[in-house]
């Protein structure tokens, strides 16, 4: 319990400890529960969120940072930013879950990349005639709901200008921030109304756009809002939370606004330390627990850095915060029964950070000189402990660093596709899905069963190989070009690669989300990495075996096992990304010599890794393009590559994507139009490209007429000798029924636009 410093908690995940939210959302959706039973289930986590956190002893609380969905949707909503497609929908959940996930009338909106994090956000379509009107109810009710618990929250709101510029304009117009007088009277009404709850409230304004390189109009448009927003009411307590990075620009610019406080994030944003005599009196809230990883805080590193602070901030008025909302953690350790205790002990999940927060306010106020020494004693012990273990440190791995040759593959793309194409053969843009098929529950089962031992490896490889005879038959079937095997052998595209690579370990609950009610595992990368055996090359070639197609090896890529992992914090994450791909170099060896024509590397979270801040992207770039080079190097010139990247603007690093020289690159575009591909069509990008032409993140299936009109569009960007034809994404979370109307009426679109330029 806290009994030194202020505690603060940016925020707190809501899927819940068993992924409580997931399920009832998922069994809505499948009309096999009511919404009476979803509206329980998200009251009763809010409520055990909110008593885990009091009992912990933290000091702000928040409400309304529990969402059904994204709480970037949500504030399109509190802010009556409904698309006219969705305008009709009467209903407020009916219009809430297709506004995020499409109806057989409508396409979804947008989905995109929440900063450098693996959450998705859904991106607002704004207009200049939208009527922009206010609906606080949600904000009201929970934190009424709260008070009715015991417990007085601070409030999270997404500050106006990071929703602005998060949206999109659908009017032509792409000034997203021309409409914050619109939408600014909205939040002052807002104000007005959350002011006769309470005699004192605390509103914490989410705006961590001001981390970025913004220009000095976005600058000044948020000075200018919180001077209108800060004196409202005097019962407001308005508190700008910034996190993923510095944030010295919106604080020099706040300096004489009459905000309660400001958050900033002291983890990934050191520079915020050189900003903090702009504060002038106002409370801090210093980020010091990282809230984007799963290490145990030192909290001697961690002490020394409050020291610092607090020679430009008054220790009063310092209130001790995690970095970000724990959203991008897992909920606890406590069901981690599974995991050798020397690593567990290592490791800190929401519920542990609540205690970390707790531990360093009783540490930083000095309260109790006997308790205190007791707990940074135990604290440094396993840090102590931890440097001495030999399972982190492979000296065999660390040898091969630095010696391994080549780096790159030797060829030009121009020598390699000629190669290529004679001996694939391929037509005018081919056809092919980018992986993974639906993983039924019959697969999960078989694949927990072989897990728990309850079926024989025979048995396992019985169930395996009969899932990928239906579905390379099935493709076979439609006429798709470049077939997969379907995955059903993969739980997730990093946790299968980890689960067999050196210097991994994975949780057993550890889940966190990515959106709505898609849930990931993410693996801890802990020690050095290395490839023990090869990893994919029997089953993928068992694939090969059953077609005279050809099939597509399928890898995931290092800097997306990286991105997509927890990373150790004790080396570079350039020097853990060099060890996974010459992992991957390897497994690329084996398939080909194995006789896979075509192997796929999935970068989906390339762009998701890239810093917030320019002057951090050069190194980032180099490593990560490196990484790639290194992993495909082993690759012969009649040996495609392909590439795999989702919800990527690419505009900023199209130079970088021609430098990776990938064969072939696969793309989301469905969702966005044919934006993305405009860069590419204007830059003269000379590899290969499959834009996706339809959505899988929809349960709507696309008419052959839409395909085929998609299709055009397409042909109007790029030549057809550079374009293949695929769906956005893997298929894995889809289901059958779903899945092969859309990919017959994908193929069917195809062939008809063949016949017509032949």
């Amino acid at each position: 319990m806290n009994t030194g410093a202020s505690t603060y908690v940016v925020g707190f995940p809501r899927i819940g400890e068993q992924r409580e939210l997931k399920k009832i959302l998922e069994g809505y959706w499948e009309q096999k529960n009511s919404l009476e039973e979803v509206v329980g289930v998200a009251r009763d986590l809010r409520q055990k969120h909110w008593l885990l956190q009091k009992e912990a002893g933290i000091s702000f609380i928040s409400s309304n940072d529990f969402s059904l969905y994204d709480g970037m949707l949500d504030t399109a909503v509190m802010l009556n930013a409904i698309p006219a497609r969705f305008k009709d929908i009467k209903d407020e959940y009916e219009r809430y879950f297709s506004m995020a996930r499409g109806n057989k009338n409508a396409v979804a909106m947008e989905m995109t990349k929440w900063f450098n994090t693996n959450y998705h956000y859904i991106v607002p379509e704004l207009s200049s005639d939208m009527e922009f009107a206010l609906n606080a109810s949600k904000i009201i009710n929970e934190y009424v709901e709260a008070k009715e618990c015991g417990i007085k929250t601070k409030i999270n709101v997404i500050g106006p200008i990071t929703f602005l510029a998060l949206s999109k304009r659908v009017d032509g117009n792409q000034n997203t921030l021309e409409l914050l007088p619109k939408i600014l009277p909205c939040y002052v009404s807002l104000l007005e109304k959350l002011a006769e709850l309470d005699d004192e409230l605390y509103i914490q304004f989410d705006e961590p756009i001001t981390v970025k390189d913004v220009d000095q109009r976005t600058i000044e448009l948020l000075c200018s809002s919180y001077k209108e927003l800060a004196v409202v009411n005097d019962k407001l307590k308005l508190i700008v939370m910034t996190y993923f990075d510095h944030a010295t620009e919106a604080v020099a610019s706040l300096a004489d606004v009459p905000i309660y406080g400001i958050g900033l994030d002291f983890v990934y944003g050191k520079e915020n330390l050189t900003t903090l005599d702009s504060l002038h009196g106002k409370k801090l809230f210093a980020g010091v627990v990282d809230g984007r990883n799963v290490w145990k805080n030192d909290y001697r590193e961690t002490l020394e850095l409050l020291k610092a602070i607090e020679m430009k901030v008054r220790k009063e008025d310092i209130i001790i915060s995690t970095s970000c909302s724990l959203l991008h953690v897992p909920y606890s350790l406590e069901q981690e029964e599974q995991l050798a205790q020397d690593i567990k002990s290592w490791l800190s999940f929401s519920l542990e950070k609540l205690q970390e927060l707790s531990e360093l306010a009783a540490l930083f106020s000095g309260d109790n000189a006997k308790n205190i020494a007791a707990i940074l004693e135990s604290n440094q012990r396993i840090f102590a402990e931890k440097q001495h273990l030999p399972k982190i440190v492979d000296s065999k791995v660390r040898e091969r660093i630095g010696k391994v040759e080549p780096v790159e593959r030797n060829e030009v793309f121009a020598d390699r596709v000629a190669a290529q194409n004679k001996v694939l053969g391929l037509g005018a843009f081919p056809a092919t899905t980018i992986g993974s098929f639906p993983q039924t529950a019959e697969i999960r089962k078989l694949r927990r069963d072989f897990k728990n031992k309850l079926i024989s490896s025979s048995q396992y490889e019985e169930g395996i190989h009969s899932y990928i005879d239906s579905c390379i038959r099935f493709q076979e079937d439609i006429g798709l070009d470049v077939l997969v095997h379907g995955e059903p052998e993969r739980n997730d595209m990093v946790e299968y690669f980890g689960e067999q690579l050196a210097g991994f370990v994975f949780t057993q609950n550890g889940w966190v989300q990515s959106y709505g009610s898609r849930c990931v595992k993410p693996p801890v990368i802990y020690g050095d990495v290395s490839r023990p055996n090869p990893m994919t090359v029997d089953t993928i070639a068992y694939a090969q075996s059953r077609t005279s197609k050809v099939v597509k090896g399928m890898l995931t890529g290092p800097v997306t096992i990286l991105n997509w992992s927890f990373v150790r914090n004790d080396i570079s994450r350039a020097d853990v990304c060099e060890q996974i791909a010459l992992a991957i170099r390897d497994e690329i060896a084996d398939l080909q010599n194995a006789g896979i024509k075509i192997i796929q590397v999935d970068e989906a979270a390339f762009k998701e890794g890239y810093p917030l801040r320019k002057q951090k992207i050069v190194a980032y770039e180099e490593w990560a393009v490196r990484g790639f080079k290194l992993a495909v190097s082993s690759a012969s010139i009649k040996t495609q590559i392909h590439t795999h990247m989702c919800y990527s603007d690419f505009n900023d690093i199209i130079h970088t994507i021609e430098k990776m020289d990938a064969d072939v690159i696969t793309i989301e575009t469905s969702r966005s139009g044919n934006k993305l591909l405009q860069v590419f069509a204007s830059n003269g990008y000379a590899n290969e490209i499959g834009p996706g032409v339809y959505d899988i993140h929809s349960p709507r299936v696309p008419s052959v007429e839409e395909l085929e009109e998609k299709i055009h569009q397409l042909m109007m960007v790029l030549p057809p000798e550079k374009l293949w034809i695929n769906p956005d994404c893997g298929l894995k979370t889809r289901k059958w029924d779903e899945v092969k109307p859309s990919l017959t009426n994908m193929v069917k679109a195809t062939q008809k636009i063949r016949r017509k330029i032949q």
